[in-house]
C-alpha cells in the first residue's frame, strides 16, 4: 500500500471512538463519509475568524470570505479538470444539482412527446426530477435495462434513441451496487445522436479521477459530503454553452443584474445559478477535502480501494447462507448482500450491536430492487480509512447473527 493507513485513520477523529463499548466500524460511506480533522478545523476557523457574507461586502472581512470562496471555486475546476471556473456551480448536494438541471435545462429544450432516457442503475434523485418534468411538458422515459449482474446493457441502450431524445442522465458509479458505467462510451454514443448527458458522479469523484473535459460530459453533479467534506455543499458542473442559454432555476439576490418592477436582468455565470447567500462556510470546507484527497493521492486511494473489495469478496463469499448481489466486472468496493431467512433490517441492528455500521433498505433505488424481486439489502461500502480487519469484523458480526435466528 502506498500510503499509511494508521495515519490517515488518525486524521478521522470519529474513528476513534467506540460504539455499544466496541471499537467503531464505519461501513456507510455510500450514505455519507466521515470528515478529516482538517476540514472540520478549516470551517471552525472561518466562523472564529473571518465570518462574513460573500460578493457584495467592501469591508475587510467580506472580501477575505470571498477570496476564499473563490479560491474553493477554482480548487473544484482543478479537481474536475473544468476548462472554466465559472463552469462550476454550487450547490446544496447532488440532490439539488439534478433538480437545478432537470429544471432549468427542461424549461428551454424539453417540449411535449419529447424523450428522456435514465437507467436502472439511478438513485431517485436521478430519476424523480425527469418523472416530474416530464408530467409538467407531457414528456416520457425511457429506461436502459441492466443484466443480472447489474450492468447496464449497452446494446439496448443505444436502441432507444430517436429525433426526440432530449437529455440523458445516469450515474456513473450506482450507489446500490458499486457498479461502474462506462459513461465515456456512453456520452459519446448520446453525442453522435446530438444528446446531452448528465452524469451524477455523488458515488465516483472519491474513488478515482474524474476529468469532465476528458469525458465530455455537458453536466457533471456530485455531493460534497460523501467526499470528506461537508453536508450541504456540492457542485454542478456544465459546459458554458449550455449554462449560457438555459435560465436559472431559483431567483433571489445574488444570481440577478438589474432589477426594475417591469424587468429583471440575471448576472454572469456562474452567480445566475447560486442565488441567495451560499453555504460559503461548507464550500471553503470541501476545498479542504479535495486537498486532502489529492494530497491522499487519487491513484492510490483506488489501488487500496481495490484491494478492500477483493478481499471483501472473498470473505463474504466464503459465509454460508450470505448471497452476494452484483458483482458487476467494473465496481467499487460496496458490498450488497442478504442472509437467508433473516430480514435485512433484523441482521443490520444485530450488526449494529458489534460497533458496525452497515445500511439497510433499498437504498433509495427502489425501481432496482424491483427488478430483482427483493425489498432490500444490507450495504457495507467501504473507503480508504477502512480495513481488511474491519472486514474480518463484520463476518465475524454476520456469523453471530446467523447463531442467533438459527
Amino acid at each position: 500500500m502506498a500510503f499509511d493507513i494508521e495515519k490517515i485513520r488518525n486524521d478521522f477523529p470519529i474513528l476513534q471512538r467506540r460504539v455499544h463499548n466496541k471499537p467503531f466500524v464505519y461501513f456507510d460511506n455510500a450514505a455519507t463519509t466521515q470528515k478529516p480533522l482538517r476540514v472540520i478545523e478549516r470551517m471552525d476557523k472561518i466562523y472564529l475568524e473571518t465570518n462574513s457574507n460573500i460578493h457584495r461586502g467592501i469591508h475587510y472581512l467580506s472580501d477575505v470570505s470571498t477570496r476564499q470562496f473563490e479560491e474553493a471555486r477554482e480548487t473544484v475546476r482543478k479537481f474536475i479538470n473544468a476548462g472554466n471556473d465559472h463552469e462550476v456551480i454550487f450547490t446544496s448536494g447532488t440532490t439539488a444539482g439534478i433538480n437545478m438541471v432537470a429544471f432549468s435545462y427542461g424549461e428551454k429544450y424539453v417540449s411535449e412527446g419529447d424523450e428522456i432516457i435514465i437507467s436502472s442503475l439511478e438513485h431517485h434523485s436521478n430519476i424523480v426530477p425527469w418523472q416530474m418534468l416530464c408530467e409538467r411538458k407531457g414528456a416520457s422515459l425511457k429506461v436502459i435495462p441492466i443484466n443480472d449482474y447489474g450492468e447496464l446493457l449497452i446494446d439496448e441502450y443505444e436502441k432507444l434513441f430517436s429525433s426526440k431524445t432530449r437529455i440523458v442522465a445516469l450515474t456513473h458509479v450506482a450507489n446500490s451496487t458499486g457498479t461502474k458505467n462506462p459513461v465515456k462510451k456512453m456520452i459519446g454514443t448520446a453525442h453522435r445522436n446530438g444528446v446531452p448527458v448528465l452524469v451524477d458522479g455523488a458515488q465516483a469523484v472519491q474513488h478515482g479521477k474524474v476529468d469532465v473535459q476528458e469525458l465530455d460530459a455537458d453536466f457533471y453533479v456530485f455531493s460534497g459530503h460523501k467526499m470528506y467534506g461537508p453536508t450541504g455543499t456540492g457542485v454542478v458542473y456544465g459546459k458554458e454553452s449550455i449554462l449560457e442559454e438555459i435560465p436559472p432555476w431559483q431567483t433571489g439576490g445574488e444570481m440577478v443584474d438589474q432589477v426594475t418592477f417591469g424587468k429583471t436582468t440575471f448576472n454572469r455565470l456562474p452567480f445566475k445559478f447560486e442565488a441567495g447567500t451560499p453555504n460559503y462556510t461548507g464550500v471553503i470546507g470541501l476545498a479542504a477535502a479535495i486537498q486532502y484527497i489529492e494530497e491522499t493521492g487519487l491513484n492510490d486511494i483506488a489501488s487500496y480501494e481495490k484491494e478492500l473489495l477483493d478481499y471483501g469478496n472473498k470473505r463474504l463469499s466464503e459465509i454460508d447462507g450470505l448471497n452476494l448481489f452484483w458483482e458487476a466486472e467494473n465496481k467499487i468496493s460496496i458490498f450488497s448482500f442478504i442472509l437467508e431467512g433473516i430480514h435485512p433490517y433484523d441482521a443490520g441492528m444485530i450488526i449494529d450491536k458489534y460497533g458496525i455500521a452497515v445500511r439497510t433498505g433499498n437504498h433509495c433505488a427502489q425501481p432496482f430492487m424491483e427488478r430483482f424481486g427483493i425489498g432490500g439489502t444490507i450495504r457495507a461500502s467501504l473507503v480508504f480509512y477502512n480495513t481488511c480487519e474491519e472486514i474480518d469484523r463484520l463476518c465475524e458480526a454476520i456469523e453471530k447473527v446467523k447463531e442467533m435466528f438459527s
